[in-house]
């Protein structure tokens, strides 16, 4: 790894020294990765039961099997983690490695000391500024410590493959993995920040998420665009399109990339982010110090005001059951039967209007 401080940015960014990670995270992973940061010892023993996956074979194998990242092998890239890491103010600079695979992805590995791989399909498909936010986002995976905190899933997984055959431990299981998997979706939101932070062109973001959906075809697709397609996804339907899309994104460890794009927008345009940019942000001298409770307040609020803006069918429901509606179990009848359009048809009907059947 190489020191930061030998060289500046080629282009020059706000650089934000001392910036603690808090900074960044979304609510409700900042919430669970400032309560296990308190827990005295937690990071020795999940590193010591990731050591049964050696990060030193790990690390060898891509030096093996991939193009290690310097002056020489991809300085543009190379360039490009150095930069991440000089305006993220990380004291040492993570290896960047470039392997062979078509499949468009992005990575950050290992406990001690991380490394970020991309792929050469990755490469292929995103721009110089694009790339510069997937490497921001990877860094910014790296500082967060969420490698050390992703080992919890991988162990999880392994014990409930072996513990399905009992019943009451393998529904305990699940719902863990379920609950961390939603915590990683959070995670990956909190690293698209980084990215924007460390490239600081929201355009070059939000692009380079668009081309994960839609590939290379950058004249053939438009952010606006597909920010309507976000807001058509979110309130497309009724009550049962809310109950797919639940159960489409609950075994996704990623938000889907509309999801994605709508969030780093809405982040972009926030105060957070421009407090941010005029040098207002929590520093790492003060994380000692930071309230456990706090952020776990932090990570209801943002819940709650989720529902409460959502416009998806679903939450529209859960805002109906907070509230105590009584007719809740009429919509769900209605929706799930059909009964409101045969009421509306019948209607239709009895004042002599012409149904259209589609």
């Amino acid at each position: 790894m190489t020191d930061t401080t030998t060289k500046s940015p080629s282009r020059r960014r706000q650089r934000f020294p001392e910036i603690s990670t808090r900074a960044w995270e979304h609510p409700a992973d900042r919430s669970a990765l400032v309560a296990l940061r308190k827990l005295t010892g937690f990071d020795d023993v999940l590193k010591k039961l990731a050591g049964l996956v050696s990060e030193r074979s790990i690390r060898l194998m891509f030096l093996a099997t991939a193009v290690k990242t310097s002056e020489r092998q991809f300085p543009e890239l190379h360039n490009m983690v150095r930069d991440a890491a000089y305006v993220l103010d990380l004291e040492k600079v993570p290896d960047l490695y470039v392997t062979q695979d078509p499949a468009v992805n992005a990575m950050c590995i290992g406990i001690d000391s991380p490394i970020i791989v991309l792929t050469s399909g990755l490469v292929e498909l995103l721009d110089e500024e694009e790339l510069r936010a997937v490497v921001g986002h990877e860094v910014g995976h790296a500082m967060s410590g969420h490698a050390v905190y992703r080992t919890m899933l991988l162990i999880l997984t392994n014990i409930a493959v072996r513990i399905a055959w009992v019943p009451l431990g393998g529904l305990a299981i699940t719902a863990l993995i379920t609950a961390l998997k939603e915590w990683f979706r959070k995670a990956e939101l909190s690293c698209d920040r980084a990215g924007l932070l460390a490239g600081q062109d929201v355009q070059a973001s939000m692009r380079g998420l668009m081309k994960l959906a839609g590939g290379h075809q950058l004249g053939e697709m438009n952010v606006d665009a597909f920010l309507e397609q976000a807001e058509e996804y979110e309130k497309a339907g009724d009550l049962r399109d809310g109950v797919l899309k639940l159960l489409q994104v609950l075994p996704q460890t990623h938000p889907f990339a509309v999801v994605r794009v709508a969030q780093l927008k809405k982040w972009a345009e926030s105060d957070e982010y421009r407090s941010i940019l005029a040098g207002a942000y929590p520093r790492r001298s003060q994380d000692a110090d930071t309230s456990v409770t706090d952020q776990w307040k932090a990570a209801a609020d943002h819940y709650s005001t989720s529902v409460k803006e959502s416009k998806d069918p679903l939450m529209g429901l859960i805002r109906d059951v907070a509230g105590g509606v009584n007719t809740v179990g009429g919509k769900l009848r209605d929706t799930f039967t059909g009964a409101r359009a045969t009421s509306t048809a019948g209607s239709a009907s009895s004042s002599g209007e012409a149904g259209d059947v589609r």
